[in-house]
């Protein structure tokens, strides 16, 4: 069965690019979710005034990857005690964010993320919300990595 997530952990070329080698992974799109304005573009976002992290939502086979198996590379992909930023990112729209789309979801992402404050020496800042409206990005920033050539772009 195919499956939504959506996760947002700063920029999104990086994080699309760390879940697009995943096996079980059909499809991620990059966009804007979590604000408050319709239909925002790249530079409404990067003003912080709407609200929309930077996230990807992901399309994975449940017969190939659990949703905890997900929640693994969304770790891994930044660090979740960074408020508001990452890296040379720092703005809202570049917060640790995981955004539910059922409660088992829910559920799961508030137990992986107790499970992963006991790893980290600071606090977890990520935001555990229910999904809203995911805009897609500009067509430019779909892909974004993968059409100059580049596997990842390290952040940490």
């Amino acid at each position: 069965m195919i499956q939504k997530a959506t996760f947002a952990a700063g920029c999104f070329w990086h994080v699309e690019a760390a879940f697009r080698q995943i096996k079980g992974v059909v499809s991620t799109k990059v966009g804007y979710t979590g604000g408050t304005m319709k239909s925002p573009s790249y530079e409404d976002v990067c003003t912080g005034k709407t609200l929309h992290a930077e996230a990807v939502e992901v399309a994975y086979d449940t017969g190939i990857i659990s949703y905890e198996e997900l929640l693994k590379v969304f770790w891994e992909t930044h660090d979740p005690s960074q408020l508001n930023r990452q890296g040379h990112d720092v703005g809202t729209q570049y917060r640790s964010a995981i955004f539910y789309h059922n409660e088992d979801q829910k559920a799961a992402a508030i137990k992986s993320r107790e499970k992963e404050q006991k790893r980290h020496k600071s606090r977890i800042v990520t935001e555990i919300k229910p999904a809203k409206e995911f805009y897609l990005a500009e067509e430019y920033h779909q892909k974004y990595l993968e059409k100059r050539g580049a596997s990842t772009c390290n952040i940490r």
